[in-house]
């Protein structure tokens, strides 16, 4: 992906300005908003390729946005936040964010978390002829050239990590991974947040395979180890 835009919510300037000098010192484009009502309107205008995301904005909750945006994206957003309590982190990964980082944070980071992400975007299924393969087991249908999931004829409404999450365990059927494999495959590092942002993104995938019109397990639990996707006949 060739010069990334950047939509950076950031109602602070001087926060701002540091993060838009670091973008384009790093050759990426960038947006800039300051309240929930012109954050939305860029994303839905601009259709950027990712979202940093202050929570504490102006006119409304950071969260707000989130919700708002994953009413019709799946965008990646990468929340920038004051906040360090486990309960905001979990708030915002459970809206829909795809990575949480706490300020003050050091330029390097930010970059990092960037970069994994970029390169996440452009791994996206539906670059190769494996993608290209539609997985069935039970009433679960994923599409991995369009990037969609199916239970049933219904469409599941998943986040980007959501999605992520259950196209690994799918396309390893069977296999106990660990948690280091996961949150090294999904958030390119390893952490004690990211093991704890797993548990979260398990919990509301499970609530949406696992209710409606199909209530058997798919994702088994191995505690201490990791997480499989069982065969469902």
């Amino acid at each position: 992906m060739n010069n990334p835009t950047v939509l950076v919510v950031e109602d602070d300037i001087p926060v701002r300005n540091l993060i838009t000098t670091t973008l384009k010192t790093h050759d990426y484009r960038y947006l800039t908003a300051g309240s929930c009502d012109e954050a939305i309107m860029l994303a839905s205008s601009y259709n950027p390729d990712v979202v940093f995301l202050d929570l504490g904005l102006p006119d409304s909750d950071g969260i707000e946005v989130i919700k708002r945006i994953r009413s019709w994206s799946n965008m990646p957003i990468i929340v920038i936040s004051a906040r360090s309590e486990d309960s905001d982190k979990i708030e915002a990964l459970d809206a829909g964010a795809d990575d949480y980082l706490t300020k003050p944070f050091s330029v390097e980071e930010l970059l990092a978390r960037l970069r994994v992400t970029v390169r996440r975007l452009s791994m996206m299924p539906g670059s190769t002829e494996a993608d290209s393969a539609i997985y069935e087991n039970g009433k679960l249908r994923i599409d991995f050239s369009a990037g969609f999931a199916y239970m049933d004829s219904d469409e599941l409404k998943l986040t980007p990590i959501e999605y992520r999450l259950l196209c690994l365990l799918a396309r390893n059927t069977g296999k106990v991974l660990t948690h280091t494999y996961i949150t090294q495959s999904i958030w390119g590092r390893i952490s004690k947040s990211d093991i704890a942002s797993l548990r979260v993104f398990m919990v509301t995938l499970r609530k949406k395979l696992e209710s409606g019109s199909d209530s058997r397990q798919y994702i088994q639990t191995h505690v201490g180890i990791g997480y499989r996707m069982l065969r469902v006949d």
